[in-house]
């Protein structure tokens, strides 16, 4: 089984956090790769820097898909450009927040969300409402740190975290904590160490879901709104996914 697990920013010791957590935790005989569009912005943390990564993580999802890639793991917690991903692939394609949803929802009747910025937890906010576990989370909390000092200010960034997801443990009445920033791949076992509750993290989530849909033979539907995009001119920068076809 091949999974490929896309980081739609362009930091490369992100792109490697993220692939060792995924690797760890992916079954024997499952092949990981992890990769990054050549261009967008090194962070994600705003609508903004979103939408600027969604074709780079889609130029990704197409080179996959030249592969024979089985199924795809879109690595940043907003799941920027998720539906449309999953038209261009009959393979499963899973967004790292919604994973955690599910998963914390099978182990907690509530949870609250730790994530980066106060701005990027309204995004988690809009997700929870928009895949229909707004009942099931208590809270989402920012640790009020920037994405790139998971990597460049690590003990300090840990430490906030560390602390804010205490706060969540002792205020929030809840049963789990989900982590919510692909870049906290690493810290799932420390966390929970030190908190005393079950951590969810996404990218292992993912690729868990990704294995099980897999083995199930169960893939991307293509009757409805998912099915492949129509083959159509495109102009400028662009032009390259002019009539787009399916890979298989």
């Amino acid at each position: 089984m091949h999974i490929r697990v896309i980081n739609p920013n362009t930091t490369g010791s992100m792109t490697s956090t993220i692939a060792e957590a995924a690797r760890r935790i992916a079954s024997p005989g499952t092949h990981i790769t992890a990769t990054q569009p050549d261009s967008g912005p090194v962070s994600i943390e705003s609508h903004f820097d979103e939408a600027i990564s969604v074709v780079g993580m889609l130029e990704e999802v197409l080179a996959g898909e030249r592969e024979g890639a089985d199924a795809y793991v879109i690595a940043c917690f907003g799941d920027p450009g998720l539906l449309a991903a999953r038209e261009l692939t009959r393979a499963p394609v899973i967004g790292i927040a919604e994973a955690a949803f599910h998963m914390a929802t099978l182990i907690s009747t509530r949870f609250s969300v730790v994530t980066t910025l106060g701005r990027t937890g309204i995004i988690a906010e809009h997700l929870l409402e928009q895949y229909g576990f707004g009942h099931h989370c208590r809270r989402v909390r920012a640790a009020e740190i920037p994405v790139l000092d998971l990597e460049e200010n690590s003990d300090a960034a840990l430490v906030r975290i560390v602390d804010e997801c205490r706060r969540a443990r002792d205020e929030d009445g809840i049963g789990a904590i989900v982590l919510g920033c692909g870049g906290m791949a690493e810290l799932t076992d420390t966390i929970s160490r030190e908190v005393g509750l079950p951590v969810v993290e996404g990218v292992t989530a993912a690729v868990k879901l990704a294995e099980a849909l897999v083995c199930l033979g169960l893939g991307t539907s293509k009757h409805g709104d998912l099915a492949f995009p129509r083959p159509k001119p495109f102009s400028g920068r662009f032009e390259s996914l002019s009539q787009l076809q399916p890979a298989r």
